[in-house]
């Protein structure tokens, strides 16, 4: 497949500088998986047009990426100009290369041998036992993604599904939750190849930035919805008191500002981990009314994990949240309502992100950051 390169040589300078910013650190697992450590650079530095200028061509000289050589790179670009040749949205393309990369490891595999599952051949190892095409078609990387958009699209709802969940549907994977753990790197491989896709509308051919309260393609959103009463626009989030600053050094998240009984949303698909009452003060706990400065804690607090070993936490909500601890969540699910329990001086939102599914004050990194590398900016500081 030879489509035109529709960038200029800055698109080449920015591409070779990321992809050498990636190969430089190591392995790309440590850079991709590990890359929401606070310390890293911003990886996605092609991310500024959410997919503007198109995919590049895949017959272009494309290097090694951690250890993705160049060919497996190749199939990537391939996977991600088959779904922009058939009209599917961004978020389809992250799919399908985070499938790919399960299936294959990028790699268009012939016959195995004893190795072999069955009769599966290719990139996304299609049977063609099962109806997926002949050995010849299906080891065509071309007609492999073809196939596999074409069965992803015949799934109800697969653009708002948890990706996991959308590659279960076309696979039938004796492993349904092992792909999970690829949409990280999957995301960024979009974005490095894509002109930042992986941060455009996720079901949107417009290629666009989202808007508050629309997802991403790398499966990600805004916390709170388009609008709400408190917010001080309705396209607009505003964080009252932002991640560790000089005045509040101890402070792991941000304050978003908006009224109490907002909906409050989880900002992608997950699993719920933790449901509790955070209040410090000696003394019966009550986080059903409204906190005050200084009564301690998070009140009723929310924590989710994501893909990626990403933690979520969601704090001083109104009322306990009706869900269960291990029940999945998708992203833009309403979750809890906003309000001022616990340790609070008034009615928001307090966010955090945390690294490695872990509680502690250590694994905390800067959301407004983490969020904005993702696609769904939080807003502004006042």
């Amino acid at each position: 497949m030879n489509v035109p390169r529709p960038r200029g040589v800055a698109l080449i300078v920015a591409l070779t500088a990321t992809l050498a910013l990636l190969c430089c650190g190591g392995a790309i697992s440590a850079l991709l998986v590990d890359e929401f450590d606070k310390k890293e650079q911003n990886l996605n530095l092609l991310s500024a047009n959410c997919g503007a200028g198109g995919p590049i061509d895949p017959e272009g000289k494309l290097p090694k990426v951690g250890p993705y050589n160049s060919e497996q790179i190749k199939n990537a670009a391939i996977i991600i100009n088959v779904g922009k040749q058939l009209k599917l949205p961004p978020r389809a393309w992250v799919i399908a290369v985070a499938t790919a990369m399960q299936e294959s490891n990028l790699r268009n595999l012939g016959n195995l041998g004893k190795r072999n599952d069955h009769d599966s051949l290719g990139l996304f190892q299609q049977r063609p036992s099962t109806g997926w095409g002949s050995p010849e078609q299906v080891t065509n990387p071309v007609y492999a993604a073809t196939k596999f958009y074409g069965k992803l699209r015949r799934v109800k709802n697969w653009d708002s599904l948890p990706l996991t969940r959308a590659a279960q549907r076309v696979q039938i994977s004796a492993y349904p939750g092992a792909y999970a753990k690829h949409e990280p790197i999957a995301t960024q491989i979009v974005n490095l190849l894509a002109d930042g896709a992986a941060n455009a509308v996720g079901n949107s051919l417009a290629m666009v930035c989202p808007s508050l309260g629309q997802v991403s393609a790398a499966g990600w959103t805004s916390p709170l919805a388009a609008s709400g009463k408190g917010l001080k626009r309705k396209d607009k989030m505003v964080v009252g008191s932002g991640f560790r600053t000089a005045s509040r050094p101890t402070h792991q998240g941000v304050d978003l500002i908006i009224d109490s009984g907002n909906p409050v949303r989880s900002v992608a698909s997950g699993v719920v981990s933790r449901i509790k009452c955070d209040e410090t003060f000696s003394g019966r706990k009550d986080c059903d009314v409204p906190g005050y400065p200084g009564k301690g804690g998070c009140g009723w607090m929310l924590e989710i994990r994501h893909a990626g070993k990403i933690m979520t936490r969601y704090c001083h909500l109104v009322q306990r949240p009706d869900l269960q601890v291990g029940q999945k969540v998708a992203a833009g699910q309403v979750v809890a309502l906003s309000g001022t329990s616990g340790n609070s001086s008034g009615p928001h939102l307090h966010f955090e992100v945390h690294l490695n599914n872990d509680r502690s004050s250590a694994s905390a990194v800067d959301p407004v950051q983490f969020m904005a590398e993702r696609g769904s900016p939080l807003g502004a500081s006042q």
